[in-house]
């Protein structure tokens, strides 16, 4: 009987130690996730049936910040970092109130954590009341943290067309960031893209394989850089920028056409994104270096 007590007693130790050094971990309550690296609130994956659509908030950087901000005043349609779009079939899975459109997660699930990545898997179906569905996407998403100074979010997602589907040209499409205000070009951040055009002027509707923006943390830089992956459709597609720190890869605003994008009935759209949270900038720690290696992967 002893001896039973005694190595129940060595699991539960095991079980414990296990828990206190795992890397990165992810615990689930109710639609939402929370993400821990190294026991350092990092993000939230936030999938509440009253949202518009799923978002990452607050997105921690090394310092302990969030190097994004959540529904300015201005543009309270703008939430954090998020996947979604405007004028598809009719409906609005961007802004407005959700009987216009809504990107309502089916079921989301933690399929990896305590170890060296967490893992999550995510069915959305693109609902609207008064109509049909024209979209169901699956979403993958890999957080990772390669350095101490460098935390990743990996992001892919499969559009699977249901109807055939309309987008018109929009600015309001696809993966998008609302960087914090302390971090804009407006309160002196940089935004830089890989072939080092800088601010609105010097970005805006260019193709580039990335995206960066890094400003002042009290006696530290900070940032966030998006990557496109080159199997993506539209590959490098355009930016849509902001200086008060709003920027997305957005081929929907330059349609092939002018006018709009057509996908048919059965069609699979597959996209991918590396985000990189950061502590320095993009020669510190080596940005160009990392996208060539995302390239490959």
């Amino acid at each position: 009987m002893l001896n039973y007590y005694r190595i129940n007693l060595v699991i539960a130790l095991i079980g414990f130690h296990l828990l206190i050094n795992a890397q990165i971990t992810a615990v689930q309550q109710g639609p939402n996730i929370e993400v821990r690296i190294k026991n350092q609130y990092f993000t939230t994956y936030i999938s509440s049936a009253d949202e518009k659509y799923p978002f990452f908030y607050p997105v921690n950087g090394p310092s302990g910040t969030s190097v994004t901000s959540m529904r300015n005043g201005t543009y309270p349609h703008h939430s954090s970092l998020f996947f979604g779009c405007d004028k598809v079939n009719g409906g609005n899975y961007w802004q407005e109130e959700l009987s216009r459109g809504q990107i309502l997660a089916i079921q989301t699930q933690i399929k990896e954590t305590g170890g060296d990545q967490v893992v999550i898997e995510q069915e959305c179906l693109w609902h609207r009341p008064d109509a049909r569905a024209p979209i169901k996407d699956f979403r993958t998403i890999i957080i990772s943290a390669p350095t101490e100074d460098i935390y990743q979010i990996d992001f892919h997602i499969s559009l699977e067309m249901l109807m055939d589907v309309t987008i018109e040209k929009t600015n309001h499409s696809f993966f998008s960031a609302r960087m914090d205000p302390d971090l804009a070009v407006i309160n002196g951040g940089n935004m830089i893209n890989a072939e080092g055009d800088q601010t609105e002027k010097g970005t805006f509707g260019k193709a580039s394989p990335w995206m960066d923006v890094t400003g002042k943390r009290g006696n530290m830089l900070e940032g966030l850089c998006i990557m496109q992956h080159p199997e993506n459709r539209w590959y490098p597609a355009p930016w849509f920028t902001r200086d008060y720190g709003f920027f997305s890869p957005t081929p929907m605003y330059w349609p092939e056409n002018g006018e709009f994008i057509k996908m048919m009935k059965g069609d699979v759209l597959n996209l991918k994104y590396r985000v990189l949270v950061h502590q320095g900038d993009l020669k510190t720690i080596n940005l160009a270096s990392l996208f060539e290696q995302y390239k490959s992967e």
